[in-house]
């Protein structure tokens, strides 16, 4: 095997590879997947000189511990966490040199959920569907790591790193999410909507990459049984049996039968991925342009 690869010393929590996704496959029943917060993996691309759609590595709650065989550029965003290469402190947000053979411990996040963490080069794993991405609900990509896992690398382009650090960004205190309302918001009581958009919401400790759960008041309905199957877009609001929204995230399934009352705006998302459980969610109303 080529020496542009890494070992997987520790895997963490759940460590999966991922890039931009693999939109435009919903009609075969294949989620986007991709990075959840998209702006975070593209940063760290480009502090190793990677090209936007090269693949990273997105932990969850304590990181991971890998060791190149090679040396290689890293960088490591999202949420805030303690760096080291062979113990020795390294900076987080910014590009770090990795000699060959040494140990980069990416540690548990400080605030926040999700971690980035780009290799000059990317990651090489073999492409499904046109994307690296490791998706939970179908499968397809990359098993997420497991200690002992070895995982190619690509060879570093021409570019250069095109930023040299990066401030410090604090995971949300109150995750804000702007909704517009529909399809099936008449599907629920007058009142079901103004309590999505004016009552409490918390974070849920069942929240996953498929989808951010709440914690919360129940949303009446208005309309009995359940629809048939029907296609699902990436921040739709779903409302299950027990009344209580779901926010679906990259890996979610491409059709439900469960109501959805309204969408989140694709640019509030990003900071779902960093929401720990407890965190309150506020949905605002906005309507369509």
């Amino acid at each position: 095997m080529t020496d542009r690869a890494l070992s997987v010393v520790r895997s963490g929590a759940l460590t999966t590879v991922q890039d931009e996704g693999r939109p435009g496959h919903a009609h075969l029943g294949v989620p986007r997947s991709g990075a959840l917060d998209p702006p975070a993996a593209a940063l760290a691309n480009r502090l190793v000189g990677n090209p936007a759609e090269a693949a990273v590595l997105e932990t969850t709650l304590d990181g991971c511990a890998l060791r190149p065989r090679s040396a290689v550029v890293v960088a490591v965003t999202g949420a805030p966490c303690p760096v080291t290469v062979d113990g020795r402190p390294a900076a987080w947000g910014a590009p770090v040199h990795v000699p060959a053979g040494a140990l980069l411990d990416i540690g548990s996040a400080r605030a926040g959920l999700r971690s980035y963490v780009a290799f000059s080069g990317g990651v090489a794993v073999e492409p499904v569907l046109g994307s690296r991405s490791t998706d939970l609900l179908s499968g397809l990509g990359p098993a997420p790591l497991t200690d002992g896992t070895v995982l190619p690398l690509g060879r570093p382009g021409v570019l250069h790193a095109r930023v040299d650090v990066v401030p410090h960004v604090a995971p949300p205190s109150e995750l804000v999410l702007r909704v517009t309302p529909g399809p099936r918001d008449d599907w629920f009581t007058a009142s079901a909507l103004r309590t999505l958009t004016t009552r409490a919401y918390r974070v849920s400790s069942a929240s996953n990459r498929i989808g951010l759960r709440t914690d919360g008041p129940s949303l009446e309905r208005s309309v009995s049984g359940e629809l048939p199957s029907e296609g699902l877009v990436l921040g739709a609001v779903q409302v299950p049996p027990d009344g209580r929204p779901v926010v679906f995230l990259a890996d979610h399934p491409t059709t439900g039968g469960y109501p959805v009352i309204a969408v989140v705006r694709r640019v509030d998302l990003p900071a779902a991925a960093q929401a720990v459980p407890g965190t309150p969610v506020r949905f605002t109303l906005v309507r369509r342009r």
